[in-house]
């Protein structure tokens, strides 16, 4: 514990300081989170067509974007607590699929920010040539995180500050391409629907992934709610960024294929939205926009440090992370060393070459949408509304179980149409969270060590009471997973995956579809043995409490 004036600060979450926030300001920090401008969907339009690219944006606000949303508002208000998605999934479901959830939804966020440091170097190196130098590189990209880590130590209310100044910025940028855009129409915008010769299947399969993408990250906010005085602004937060959000993709996106035309150039290499300016207002609008995208990754980078940081921190109180983590900075009241591992770990990463670490990247965030859902299912059975006295979704018990299902089933098939090396290889980034709990379990007790009772040990294997039958009942549902998705990625890519995945990787394991599908089969087969195994055994020797 450490003293401030007269009080004392204690260490861990009772420590964070506590701020008051308007909900525009949530809407802000949201903005960062999710989008901060539509970049990224570029690659949609020339890979699924301009008709489809446009349709996805919509539909996906609503059977995507909006139920996340009235989840994690209905999981906010009930349960403002710091750590969000893991305290809510440790509720409903036990401390094992409570550290996953935490596992999957922080590690995700470490294993992206050093891809937003390099993004806005990149963008940068396009008018200052000096940061072709590697050296210099290293130092501007270095000063980054630095600032931005000072940024998140100063405390949250500066955090949204910085998010609210650079959220104004993008969202002008954006609204004069969307204005310049409809000013100079000159293509139909919605036409090609999908890329001559190609099927609506085969044009979604493209870009499902990326549309989904572009509107993750709405429960990143809730990692934050236990520093909020007013946590009850969350939900209100949600009501303004999730159209916001949908506005700032859908509008530009219609403007500038309109006015740009040209539909198969458009890309991350290619025609985006910055030629909307560039063509009509002249070049030095291009360059203006261009500072645009570096705001944009500056915000995002900037808004997943504030909330990365507070995920191993929170698991840390609970016993079930290093006990170092919940160091609270007694002057500013923030995690001082959980925002300062971030920092590092950035600076580390983003020397390197992570294509591998992005593959596993994207499995681990689909799955926190996938046991997303079930939270929100239990929690609703046993707190009934009618107990509560804060926001909840209003309309019948079928509409939650479709707030709840349905980003399930989207991310269940995304994890399946990303590519049959993102299938393969996000078993190894989920199953991570399996081989950390149980070290850490051993090593600093979890949350027997806070209540026992509530929580008990088995003395044989010295993780919680029923613990041999959840890791079962996990093996057993990836394995089952394993073998399923094996059978449909042999239909759904067959026919051109041997071809594909020898060019695109050359070599290894990843270069040979049908190796892949083989490893799936066999581990799948594996894992559903060892699986049932273990939840035969657990039911045993060591039911669940």
């Amino acid at each position: 514990m450490e003293k401030q004036g007269n009080a004392v600060r204690p260490d861990g979450v009772a420590g964070l300081k506590k701020v008051r926030m308007a909900p525009i300001q949530i809407a802000f920090m949201l903005f960062c989170l999710v989008a901060a401008g539509a970049f990224g969907i570029e690659d949609m339009i020339s890979t699924s067509g301009p008709g489809l690219t446009v349709a996805m944006l919509i539909v996906f606000a609503i059977i995507w974007a909006y139920p996340i949303c009235q989840t994690v508002s209905e999981l906010s208000a009930i349960m403002p607590s710091e750590g969000g998605i893991y305290v809510w999934v440790k509720e409903a479901l036990g401390e094992f699929w409570g550290f996953c959830m935490g596992w999957w939804g922080t590690v995700s966020i470490y294993l992206s920010t050093a891809t937003y440091v390099v993004l806005i170097v990149d963008y940068a190196a396009d008018f200052i040539p000096a940061l072709t130098d590697p050296f210099i590189e290293f130092i501007v990209k270095l000063a980054i995180v630095a600032f931005f880590i000072i940024m998140n130590l100063l405390g949250l209310k500066e955090v949204g500050m910085v998010s609210t100044v650079l959220s104004v910025l993008i969202l002008i940028a954006f609204t004069v391409v969307t204005i310049v855009g409809f000013a100079n129409w000159e293509y139909n915008p919605v036409e090609p629907f999908t890329p001559e010769g190609a099927g609506i299947i085969d044009s979604l399969g493209g870009s499902i992934c990326i549309v989904i993408w572009m509107y993750c990250g709405y429960e990143c906010i809730s990692n934050m709610a236990g520093e909020l005085e007013n946590p009850e602004v969350i939900p209100k937060g949600f009501k303004i960024a999730m159209p916001l959000i949908a506005i700032s993709y859908i509008l530009p996106t219609i403007a500038g294929i309109a006015s740009v035309g040209h539909w198969s150039e458009w890309g991350t290499e290619g025609l985006g939205y910055g030629d909307v300016l560039t063509q009509s207002l002249g070049y030095g609008w291009g360059v203006a926009f261009l500072v645009i995208a570096i705001a944009s990754q500056a915000a995002i980078f900037n808004s997943y440090i504030a909330s990365g940081s507070r995920g191993f921190f929170v698991m840390a109180d609970d016993n079930l992370c290093p006990r170092f983590l919940v160091k609270v900075s007694k002057k500013r009241g923030v995690p001082v060393l959980s925002i300062l591992l971030l920092g590092v770990t950035t600076a580390i990463m983003m020397n390197f070459d992570f294509s591998t670490l992005l593959t596993v990247l994207g499995p681990l965030a689909l799955m926190v949408y996938v046991i997303l859902g079930l939270a929100l299912i239990i929690i609703r059975k046993r707190y009934p509304v009618e107990e509560r006295n804060c926001w909840y979704i209003k309309g019948s018990t079928a509409k939650v179980y479709v707030m709840a299902v349905l980003p399930m089933v989207i991310a269940v098939i995304g994890l399946l149409v990303n590519g049959t090396e993102y299938f393969l290889l996000g078993f190894v980034s989920i199953g991570s969270a399996v081989v950390a709990y149980i070290i850490f379990k051993w090593i600093y007790g979890g949350m027997a060590r806070i209540d026992a009772e509530k929580y008990p040990l088995n003395p044989k294997t010295r993780l919680a009471k029923g613990d041999i039958q959840r890791i079962g009942a996990f093996i057993l549902a990836f394995g089952l997973y394993a073998l399923v998705g094996s059978i449909f990625l042999a239909w759904y890519e067959g026919s051109w995956g041997p071809e594909y995945y020898l060019d695109m990787y050359g070599s290894g394991l990843q270069s040979d579809f049908w190796l892949m599908i083989d490893v799936a089969r066999i581990g799948g087969a594996i894992g559903t043995v060892i699986g049932a195994l273990m939840l035969f055994i657990g039911k045993k020797k060591d039911p669940v409490k």
